[in-house]
């Protein structure tokens, strides 16, 4: 079966031709970036013809302290989000501090997703509910503060070298 529209080129998969509209080309999109995209689309679908590739071989192996490092995620995403509302004037402190454990722990992957993913729930859940600085906004604050320190303490004192 092949399907053709105007200008567009069929595409061979494994058993079947299909055909790919391309959009027009982003300003953003440099050519490193498109030769990456590329090697994953072929890894996808050559992977898929042979049967090689699959959820087992591709995921990654979570730490045993991943629990603990996604629950600091969130709840840096939540200080980021909180202090600033409370006008601590720290800038984008909390945020360089997820970047900086991003950078140690997952640069890439299914993991920093999953960090990411974290902190974004953490600022998006405060987000929703706090305009102005409460004294439940501060007490939440302080919790996170001790949480985040104590999981840190823990994570570091039972995992690191």
């Amino acid at each position: 079966m092949v399907a053709r529209e105007s200008g567009s080129e069929p595409i061979a998969t494994s058993s079947f031709w299909v055909t790919l509209e391309l959009a027009a080309p982003a300003a953003h999109i440099n050519s490193a970036m498109k030769m990456r995209a590329l090697v994953i689309v072929l890894l996808m679908v050559g992977g898929a013809a042979d049967g090689a590739i699959g959820p087992a071989a591709t995921a990654e192996v979570a730490a045993p302290f991943d629990a603990g490092l996604a629950r600091l995620a969130e709840i840096l995403g939540s200080l980021h989000y909180l202090r600033g509302v409370c006008g601590a004037n720290e800038g984008n402190k909390w945020r360089t501090e997820m970047q900086a454990l991003l950078d140690a722990e997952a640069p890439s992957g299914q993991r920093r997703a999953q960090f990411i993913a974290q902190f974004n729930r953490g600022y998006r859940a405060y987000l929703q509910t706090y305009r102005t600085c409460t004294p439940a906004a501060d007490l939440a604050i302080r919790r996170y503060l001790e949480e985040g320190s104590k999981i840190a303490r823990e994570v570091t004192a039972r995992y690191s070298n």
